[in-house]
C-alpha cells in the first residue's frame, strides 16, 4: 500500500511522514522514502520527479524493492546507490510525490496545505542558510509543476497544516482508517477504536434543557440537539433527549453531496467517493456492537440529518440540493436526558484527563439551569410566554426582512393536485405525497428562533442542528424508523391532519372528524402497507406486525393519525441497508415509492433538501432513532425555507388539500409572527 504525502516546500510533509510512520510501525513494517534525496540539485525538481517515478515508484508499485541513485547535495552530483525495500505500507514524501505521472501508481494521496508565509518561515528555520539563496528558484519550479497538475484536487486526504501540529499524525491515522482499501491493513488500529470504553456519569436533572444546551454547546460550530420537547405530553412517545457536538478530541464532521462524502477530523479532510449508505454501513457497522449500555439509547456515535435527495440511492432520480445531502457529526462526548426519571448522563470516551474534564463541565452546566416549567402537553395553539420570551420573539419578528413567498400559488398547487390524481387514475401511483415550500429571508440567531418554535410546538422528535451557517429547526412529531441494539425495528408513519382550535368543543369535533375520516384512514393505511413492505426486506417476515392503526395524537397546533409497524431485523442483516431501503419515509413519497418519486420530481421541479429526509442518531451499539423532517424550518446563510405538503389520493379535493398545507404551516409561521401568504 503506497501512500504519497505531497505539498509545497515548508508545508510540514517531512514531519508528518516521520510521525505517521512511527505510529504505523507499531503493528507492521513501513518503508519511508524522501524525494529530497533524489532531486538532482536546486534546479532539478522536474527531473527529480521523473527519476522518482521511474526508479522508485514503479518497482515499489510492482511489489519489488527500489534501487535508485541519490543526490549528493554537497558535491552537487549523483551520490551513492540506495535501496528502498517494499513493505506492507510505503510512505513517499516530498514535492511532486503525487504528480500526474505518479498518481495511477499510488493507493492514497495526502496533500499538506499551509499558508505561503508560514511555509517559508518553516523551511528556512529548518534548513537555514543552505536553503535561503534558492527559495525563489525552487518556488518557481513548484509553480510550474503545479500549473500542469494540482494533486490537491484529486487527493484522498487534505491536511491544513496552519493549525496545531500536535494532533496531525493521530488525526491523519484516523483519516486513513476511514478509507475502505486500508481497512484490512489497519485492522489493529480500527479494532482499538471500536473497543474504546465509555465513561458515564449519572446526575439528577430537573432543569431546563434549552439552558443546558446553550451552556454546553451554544458556541459550538457543529452541534446537534435531539429534543423531546413534549416529554410530559400524553403521547409519551419519546422520553429521552440528547445533545452533542464534534468538539471532543476524536470528534468528526461528515458532509455528503452528490456521491462524495467529506469527512473532517479537526484539520484533516478525507474525501470518500461512493454512495452515502455504503459509507454509513462501514462507519456504523465498524463500531462496537457488543457495548454494555452506559446510558439509555445512545452510546456515542453519529448524529445529524439525511436529506431527501439521498433518494438517488434507493431508486429515485439524481437531483442537486443547495444543502448537503447528509450532514452528521461523530460525537465522542454527549449528554443524554431521561425526562421521565429526571436523570442526565454525561458520556465520553475513557481517557482519564479529557473525560474527567468533560464530566466536570457537565456538572457545572447543570447547576445553574432553572427548573423546567411543567407542561401539560398537546395544549392547542396559544402558549403563555414570559416577558423575556416575548422580547425575544419581538426581536426575531423584527429581523424578518421579507414576507414569506410561496413556491406555488394556491391555483398552481391545486393544479398539481389534479395532475397527481391523473397519475393515480392512469395507474402510475396510489398516493402522491405532494409538497411545496415557503421561502423568506431571515437574519436571526437560530437557537433563539428554535426556542420560540419548541415553546409553541412541543413535539416528541423536535431537534436543533447547527452545521456552520446551516441550521435545522424541527418540531417533528413523526418517527421515521428506530432500530434497537437487539434489532427491533419500529416505524410510526403519520398521515391525516386537522388543525387545533381554542374552543374545546370545536377542537373535539375536529379530532373526531379526523378519527372517522375514510379518506385520511385510507391514506394512512396505504403508507402502513408500504412501510411493512420496506421493513420486511431486512426483517424476519413473521415478525412484521402493525401494533396500532390510525390512532389520533394531538399536538399544539394539529391532530394527527399515527400508526406503528414493528419487526425484528434478520440475523446478519445490514442495519444501514435497512435504513436505506426504507428511505425516504413512505409518508413523504406515496406509494408505490419509486414510481411516485419520479412523478413528484416532475411535479415539484425542485429539490426538497433537508425537508422530507430524516434526523436522528446512529449509535455505536448498533441502535438508531430517526424522525421524519416535517414541521421544520431550514436556515441556510440568511435564507429560510419551510416545506409543507400532503398526501393526494383519487378522492382528494384540491381546495381541501390547500387548506391542509396551511394547517401544517401554521405552527411554525405562528411562532414567527407570520401569516400564511395569500396567493
Amino acid at each position: 500500500m503506497i501512500i504519497a504525502i505531497d505539498g509545497r516546500s515548508g508545508a510540514g510533509k517531512t514531519s508528518l511522514a516521520l510521525e505517521l510512520a512511527s505510529l504505523l510501525r507499531k503493528h507492521r513494517e513501513v518503508s519511508l522514502f524522501h524525494l529530497e534525496d533524489i532531486y538532482p540539485g536546486w534546479n532539478g525538481l522536474v527531473a527529480g520527479v521523473d527519476r522518482y517515478v521511474q526508479t522508485v515508484l514503479t518497482p515499489l508499485s510492482q511489489g519489488l524493492d527500489a534501487e535508485w541513485v541519490s543526490w549528493d547535495w554537497e558535491a552537487h552530483f549523483d551520490g551513492e546507490a540506495r535501496r528502498t525495500a517494499t513493505a506492507p505500507i510505503v510512505i513517499i514524501e516530498g514535492v511532486g510525490a503525487a504528480q500526474l505521472a505518479a498518481r495511477e501508481l499510488l493507493d492514497v494521496v495526502i496533500w499538506v496545505a499551509a499558508d505561503d508565509e508560514l511555509r517559508k518561515q518553516r523551511a528556512l528555520s529548518r534548513d537555514g542558510e543552505t536553503y535561503a539563496p534558492y527559495w525563489e528558484l525552487w518556488a518557481a519550479q513548484e509553480e510550474m509543476l503545479l500549473a500542469e497538475y494540482q494533486p490537491v484536487h484529486d487527493a484522498d486526504i487534505v491536511l491544513n497544516a496552519d493549525g496545531p501540529a500536535a494532533a496531525r499524525p493521530t488525526d491523519t491515522l484516523a483519516a486513513l482508517g476511514t478509507i475502505p482499501e486500508l481497512s484490512n491493513l489497519l485492522a489493529p488500529e480500527l479494532l482499538q477504536q471500536r473497543e474504546r470504553q465509555i465513561v458515564a456519569d449519572q446526575l439528577p436533572f430537573r432543569g431546563d434543557t434549552l439552558g443546558l444546551f446553550n451552556r454546553l454547546f451554544g458556541k459550538s460550530r457543529h452541534a446537534v440537539w435531539l429534543d423531546s420537547s413534549d416529554a410530559g405530553a400524553l403521547s409519551g412517545r419519546n422520553r429521552f433527549s440528547l445533545m452533542a457536538d464534534d468538539g471532543g478530541a476524536s470528534g468528526q464532521l461528515a458532509l455528503h453531496s452528490n456521491g462524495l462524502t467529506r469527512l473532517l477530523i479537526n484539520d484533516v479532510e478525507v474525501r470518500l467517493p461512493g454512495p452515502f449508505f455504503s459509507w454509513l454501513d462501514r462507519q456504523w457497522s465498524s463500531t462496537g456492537s457488543n457495548l454494555e449500555a452506559t446510558a439509555p439509547g445512545f452510546q456515542l456515535g453519529w448524529l445529524g440529518y439525511l436529506g431527501y435527495e439521498l433518494k438517488r440511492e434507493s431508486g429515485g432520480s439524481d437531483q442537486a440540493a443547495a444543502t448537503p445531502d447528509a450532514a452528521l457529526i461523530f460525537a465522542d462526548r454527549a449528554v443524554v436526558i431521561d425526562h421521565q426519571e429526571h436523570l442526565a448522563w454525561a458520556l465520553s470516551f475513557e481517557s482519564s484527563e479529557e473525560s474527567a474534564q468533560w464530566l466536570e463541565e457537565v456538572r457545572e452546566a447543570i447547576k445553574p439551569t432553572a427548573p423546567a416549567a411543567d407542561r401539560l402537553g398537546a395544549e392547542p395553539i396559544k402558549i403563555d410566554l414570559d416577558d423575556a420570551a416575548l422580547n425575544a420573539a419581538a426581536a426575531l419578528r423584527n429581523s424578518l426582512s421579507s414576507e414569506a413567498k410561496l413556491r406555488d400559488s394556491a391555483a398552481g398547487y391545486q393544479n398539481k393536485v389534479s395532475q397527481s390524481q391523473h397519475q393515480i387514475t392512469e395507474g402510475n401511483s396510489y398516493e402522491v405525497c405532494l409538497t411545496t415550500a415557503l421561502d423568506f429571508q431571515l437574519d436571526a440567531d437560530p437557537l433563539a428562533l428554535y426556542a420560540l418554535l419548541r415553546c409553541a410546538n412541543p413535539a416528541p422528535f423536535a431537534s436543533f442542528l447547527r452545521f456552520g451557517k446551516l441550521a435545522v429547526l424541527s418540531t417533528s412529531p413523526e418517527r421515521f424508523l428506530s432500530i434497537s441494539a437487539t434489532g427491533s425495528l419500529k416505524a410510526e408513519p403519520i398521515k391525516g391532519t386537522r388543525r387545533r382550535d381554542q374552543d374545546p368543543a370545536v377542537d373535539r369535533a375536529l379530532r373526531d372528524e379526523l378519527a372517522n375520516s375514510a379518506k385520511d384512514r385510507a391514506e394512512n393505511v396505504m403508507i402502513v402497507d408500504l412501510m411493512r413492505n420496506d421493513l420486511s426486506r431486512f426483517a424476519d417476515p413473521e415478525s412484521v406486525k402493525v401494533s396500532r392503526l390510525c390512532d389520533v395524537e394531538s399536538y399544539a397546533s394539529v391532530h394527527q393519525l399515527v400508526s406503528t409497524i414493528e419487526a425484528q431485523l434478520s440475523p446478519g442483516a445490514s442495519r444501514a441497508e435497512a435504513v436505506a431501503v426504507a428511505f425516504p419515509a413512505g409518508s413523504m413519497t406515496g406509494a408505490p415509492k419509486i414510481s411516485t418519486m419520479h412523478i413528484l420530481d416532475d411535479l415539484e421541479a425542485a429539490p426538497r433538501g433537508v425537508y422530507s429526509g430524516a434526523i436522528g442518531y446512529f449509535s455505536r451499539d448498533g441502535s438508531c432513532d430517526l424522525s421524519v423532517v416535517i414541521r421544520t424550518l431550514v436556515l441556510n446563510d440568511g435564507q429560510a425555507s419551510l416545506g409543507v405538503g400532503g398526501a393526494i389520493t383519487a378522492d382528494s379535493i384540491p381546495e381541501a388539500e390547500w387548506d391542509e398545507v396551511q394547517a401544517k404551516a401554521f405552527g411554525v409561521l405562528n411562532a414567527l409572527g407570520l401569516e400564511f401568504p395569500e396567493g
